[in-house]
């Protein structure tokens, strides 16, 4: 393979604090060297960044994608190649119905080798229904990185203990959707004077701190690490805060719609902005966005979720939630930079080297000897989001019309471009 030089870049690599102007050169899928004065090996294809960011290619948390099963909503090879767009070289796959067959672990890290463009990190079952623990050990040698029950919230105490306990045997963690199940089924949006305006079925705000304080609980009992993914209101994340000041393995998420929209985006009954958890009151997005400078939240995951457009096309409360998230999980960040919120370095780290830290992958830095993949942008190029003109399949984006500054100009899988 040809040495790749990146010339004239700004290079920011949040696990380091580097930020600083220089040369990237990629040697064999891998990053040889980069800072000032490299040199220029003889035969090296070279590419002028005129300045532009690179930075290591984006960890996204969680992303659930269609295939298998709901290949009408989207395949693999889509979900890469808006991933690509997006600056995604590493994917945790979160399947809507969960993995218990190692088989199907297999079969996604596979498919994800075979586009040639993004490596797929499957999460694997929980459960096995309300009570039963699946079989962590044969899962996580198929390939799984972590475990979660997806959307479905693991409600049983028991088993929330117990899945604690074995997923820390087998040194990773358990993903929780932090919604009390029982005061959230049936729900359409965050209860209140909007839901009730518009005649939908509430969920109380409550329901996710509620969930919350129950599996911290059961953190501090079974030693075992917790991970709460689309974390959303004030209240949980003071629980989470203080887990973290209590030295408790507690991890969180959050996902752009939460720090981004508020309830008035579900205004005119747009079911692209029916989301699980519903978009919240604009107190909670605030201090989601709190949450992310001061370093309570650990990453921010797409939670991309695609559906078909008759999925979208019915009544409110009927429509399935979800939305994409993968070309826009950059540009959406990166408004919280503009607008002073976080600093580029710290925005980057949450979609980097945080994550990649917490599933302990080899990814999400500018390090030698590391994989290069790399993202090459504009954080100033605006653009406007718009439904039907995504790279990919799935287009039912919560953010339709938002005008963005951040352009994603190339990115790079082991040292191959694979967009721009």
């Amino acid at each position: 393979m040809t040495d790749l030089l990146i010339t004239g870049a700004r290079l920011l690599d949040p696990a380091t604090g580097l930020d600083a102007p220089g040369d990237l050169l990629v040697r064999d899928g891998r990053i040889l060297d980069h800072g000032g004065n490299i040199g220029r090996p003889e035969g090296a294809q070279v590419l002028e960044a005129d300045g532009a960011c690179l930075a290591p290619g984006l960890v996204d948390l969680r992303a659930s994608l269609g295939e298998p099963g709901a290949e009408h909503c989207e395949t693999i090879a889509s979900a890469a190649e808006a991933a690509a767009a997006g600056g995604i070289t590493t994917l945790c796959a979160q399947p809507e119905q969960p993995l218990h067959d190692p088989a199907l672990i297999e079969f996604l890290i596979r498919r994800g080798e075979a586009t040639g463009s993004l490596t797929i990190l499957p999460y694997a079952a929980a459960t096995r229904g309300a009570r039963e623990i699946a079989e962590y050990g044969l899962l996580r040698e198929a390939g799984a990185v972590a475990f979660s029950d997806g959307t479905h919230t693991i409600a049983e105490a028991r088993t929330m203990r117990l899945a604690l306990s074995y997923a820390h045997a087998f040194g990773c963690f358990v993903t929780q959707h932090p919604q009390d199940p029982s005061l959230g089924e049936g729900g359409a949006a965050t209860e209140g004077e909007r839901a009730s305006r518009m005649g939908l079925p509430g969920i109380p705000a409550a329901a996710e701190a509620i969930q919350v304080a129950r599996d911290i609980a059961l953190a501090r009992l079974t030693g075992g690490h917790l991970h709460f993914s689309n974390v959303s209101t004030a209240a949980a994340l003071v629980l989470v805060r203080a887990a973290k000041d209590e030295g408790l393995a507690v991890t969180a998420d959050t996902a752009p719609p939460y720090f981004d929209l508020n309830e008035t985006a579900i205004g005119g009954y747009r079911s692209y902005a029916k989301l699980t958890p519903p978009l919240r009151e604009e107190a909670d997005r605030l201090a989601v966005v709190a949450a992310l400078a001061d370093g309570t939240l650990d990453a921010i995951a797409s939670d991309h979720t695609p559906r078909d457009a008759d999925d979208k096309r019915l009544p409110f409360a009927q429509a399935l939630a979800g939305g994409t998230g993968l070309a826009t999980l950059f540009a959406v960040t990166l408004a919280r930079v503009h607008a002073g919120d976080v600093s580029l370095l710290a925005a980057l780290g949450l979609l980097t080297a945080r994550p990649a830290a917490l599933l302990g992958i080899a990814a999400g830095r500018l390090a030698r000897g590391a994989p290069a993949d790399l993202v090459l942008f504009d954080p100033e190029s605006a653009w406007q989001i718009a439904s039907g003109k995504l790279p990919g399949k799935a287009q039912n984006t919560p953010f339709d019309g938002r005008p963005v500054e951040g352009r994603v100009i190339a990115t790079f899988k082991s040292g191959r471009k694979i967009f721009g």
